[in-house]
């Protein structure tokens, strides 16, 4: 795939390989063109993924805005039914909060282009989020997990982000870096795009605060808030958002001794002696129901 330089949309010289067949510049051009004429249409995100189908294969995507004090909201589902509606309802009622596309947003990452793996802590792909069909609606028991998910992340307000994923599917090969290098070409236009076709958003403005100090945090403060301490509950965090003992260790500064006696004492105390019970825990704490 060669590259000769990028000067605007109409200007693309390289060649995307998409099932085996070779998609021009030209090509790429015209979808360009109607994706940006479909602005402001039912059809805007279907000719967007067209446009970057024309770079690099994907199967499924999803849009969804994040902001501050407020569950998210589904702007656009391409999972091709992979799980069921009440996953998706457990999504937004609760677990969303476990994603590392929300979490990095409410740390206030930049917009642009990024493999999840580049937002998600140590043992997020471990997690019990990541790998449960029950509250993770970009996978399923049939279908499995993801080969990989990269995300554009557009900055709406310093309370509000639109996320827009691309998904490949267990059976195909995860994003390469030149086709990732390609894609970021088209952080920009699709960036500003996603942003002038759902303008409301970023309209209705709320106090300045910090996003941290929303949902994802009142979650985690309110979690076993009887029984466990405020170091605890922030060891309680980082553990079901994905990082490792020595992960934690790190954010905070201590030692990874210390975390691993903080996590036997939130064992001990919670009558449990697992994470995958920490979890379960965590899940009927934010959704108000037992799941199986």
């Amino acid at each position: 795939m060669s590259r000769k330089g990028y000067g605007g949309v109409a200007k693309f010289g390289f060649q995307g390989e998409i099932a085996g067949m070779a998609t021009s510049a030209s090509d790429i051009a015209v979808s360009a063109h109607r994706m940006i004429g479909a602005l402001g249409t039912p059809e805007f995100v279907s000719e967007m993924d067209n446009t970057l189908r024309a770079v690099a294969h994907f199967d499924l995507t999803a849009i969804l805005k994040f902001s501050v004090n407020n569950k998210p909201t589904l702007l656009h589902n391409g999972l091709v039914d992979v799980s069921s509606p009440e996953v998706m309802s457990n999504y937004l009622n609760g677990t969303y909060l476990l994603d590392a596309v929300y979490a990095s947003c409410a740390n206030g990452v930049e917009p642009g282009l990024y493999r999840l793996s580049e937002l998600a802590p140590d043992e997020f792909f471990s997690s019990g989020y990541y790998v449960s069909p029950e509250v993770h609606p970009c996978i399923s028991l049939e279908s499995g997990t993801l080969a990989e998910e990269i995300v554009f992340i557009a900055k709406l307000s310093s309370q509000t982000y639109v996320c827009y994923s691309l998904m490949r599917s267990s059976r195909l090969q995860p994003f390469s870096d030149a086709e990732i290098s390609d894609l970021k070409q088209f952080v920009p236009i699709v960036n500003a795009l996603m942003l002038k076709q759902w303008p409301e958003i970023g309209q209705k403005q709320v106090a300045e605060r910090d996003f941290s100090n929303g949902e994802l945090e009142h979650a985690f403060l309110t979690f076993a808030e009887t029984s466990l301490s405020h170091r605890e509950q922030t060891i309680v965090s980082f553990i079901l958002r994905g990082h490792s003992s020595l992960s934690i260790a790190h954010v905070l500064k201590i030692a990874e001794g210390t975390v691993k006696n903080h996590r036997k004492h939130i064992y001990s105390k919670l009558g449990i002696s697992s994470q995958g019970e920490l979890f379960k825990m965590f899940l009927t704490h934010v959704l108000g129901k037992h799941l199986n």
